[in-house]
């Protein structure tokens, strides 16, 4: 009975043995865990992909670019000033018709409405340079509308020489020169174009 005892014991500690063994063999290694798509998540899949997931690399955010808090400011002065000169654009093209076409014999309110409005015009351009080149320089570094702003700033300086040429040079001459006169107008009429067409490139494109 003593022996039979000892025998069934050792049996059953030996099959308790291969039993567990061939459980853990049974279960799949965790450095070797493979997802298959559409096979429900478990914990040890989990923990393979926290595991073997390689580390987020560090995204480069934007660069943020300031400018001024007075660039705003030198913008809308810039911006009220330049819808002011269109209807100084309009009396001066009426003024000037009339003194193109009657020279001397213009009426008087031509006279004084052309003298008045080129020398508002002058000082309307002259507000318009300072505040445009200077948020010109002081948004340098904004890559975004750099080409329009450039392309701007170089139109409205090419129609400030054309206006102080025609209003300093040759203002006087056509007074008493037709071909002087008609240059006057044709370089005027010129920069009032060039003026229109840039502004309104800013107002539609300017984003």
């Amino acid at each position: 009975m003593l022996v039979l005892g000892l025998l069934s014991l050792i049996i059953g500690s030996t099959s308790a043995r291969l039993t567990a063994d061939s459980v853990a063999a049974s279960r799949p290694r965790l450095d070797s865990v493979q997802t298959v798509a559409g096979d429900a998540p478990t914990a040890d899949t989990a923990l393979a992909r926290l595991v073997v997931a390689p580390p987020d690399t560090n995204r480069r955010r934007p660069r943020v670019v300031e400018v001024s808090e007075w660039y705003s400011r030198r913008l809308t002065i810039h911006r009220y000033v330049a819808y002011a000169t269109i209807p100084v654009f309009a009396v001066q093209y009426a003024a000037g018709e009339q003194l193109y076409n009657k020279s001397s014999g213009a009426p008087t309110w031509a006279k004084t409405f052309h003298r008045v409005g080129a020398t508002a015009l002058a000082g309307m351009f002259t507000v318009n340079t300072v505040t445009g080149v200077w948020n010109l320089w002081d948004s340098r570094s904004v890559k975004q509308g750099r080409t329009l702003r450039t392309v701007h700033a170089l139109a409205m300086l090419t129609a400030d020489g054309a206006f102080t040429y025609a209003g300093a040079k040759l203002s006087n001459e056509a007074e008493t020169s037709a071909d002087k006169r008609s240059l006057h107008r044709t370089i005027a009429l010129s920069a009032m174009g060039l003026t229109i067409a840039s502004g309104l490139a800013m107002k539609l494109w300017n984003h």
